[in-house]
C-alpha cells in the first residue's frame, strides 16, 4: 500500500490539463463525470489522482485525435461551401449588374423614341387626310359611320402605335 501511495500524486486541474495535454475545463469535466480520482485538499480545492504510469487519457478511450481530424474535416468543408457561396454571389451581383446595364440601356433608347413617337401619328394623321377621298375630307367632318374616322380623333397616339 505504501508502493501505491508513492505511484499515485495529486495535482491542480490546471496541471494535470498541462501533463495530459488536456483543456483546463476537459480535466474538470472527467472530474464531473467520475472518469478520473480526485479529492480535495484543505482549502476545497479538487486535486486530481494521477497514476505515474496511468494517465486520464489511459481511463477513457482516446477519441481526442478522431475528435481533431473530424473537426478539422468540417471546417475544411464549411470553408469550401463558403468560398462556393461567395462565388456563386459574386456571379449573382455580376449578372445582376449586367441586367441593369441593359434595362438602362433600353429605358435611355426608348425615352429617346418618345418625340419621334409623338411626332408620328401627327404626320401619319395628316397624310392619311390627304390620302383619303375628296368626299369625305369636303365636309370637314368626317362622316360618323366611316371606318375608323372617330377613332384615330379619340385613340390616343400609343393606342394607334401599339394597338389596344
Amino acid at each position: 500500500m505504501g508502493e501505491d501511495r508513492q505511484s499515485r500524486r495529486r495535482v491542480t486541474v490546471d496541471e494535470a490539463a498541462r501533463h495530459l495535454g488536456l483543456t483546463v475545463d476537459a480535466g474538470r469535466k472527467r472530474v464531473q463525470r467520475g472518469q478520473t480520482g480526485y479529492d480535495k485538499d484543505e482549502a476545497g480545492r479538487v486535486r486530481i489522482i494521477l497514476d505515474e504510469g496511468e494517465t486520464l487519457q489511459d481511463e477513457s478511450p482516446d477519441t481526442t485525435g478522431q475528435v481533431a481530424g473530424a473537426h478539422d474535416d468540417l471546417v475544411e468543408e464549411l470553408r469550401d461551401r463558403v468560398h462556393y457561396l461567395e462565388r456563386m454571389l459574386e456571379d449573382e451581383r455580376e449578372a445582376r449588374t449586367e441586367e441593369r446595364r441593359r434595362h438602362d440601356t433600353l429605358m435611355a433608347q426608348l425615352m429617346q423614341r418618345i418625340p419621334q413617337l409623338e411626332a408620328s401619328p401627327e404626320a401619319s394623321e395628316a397624310s392619311e387626310a390627304a390620302d383619303e377621298p375628296e368626299e369625305q375630307q369636303g365636309g370637314g367632318e368626317p362622316h360618323p359611320d366611316a371606318p375608323g374616322a372617330q377613332e384615330t380623333v379619340q385613340r390616343p397616339w400609343w393606342r394607334r402605335v401599339f394597338g389596344g
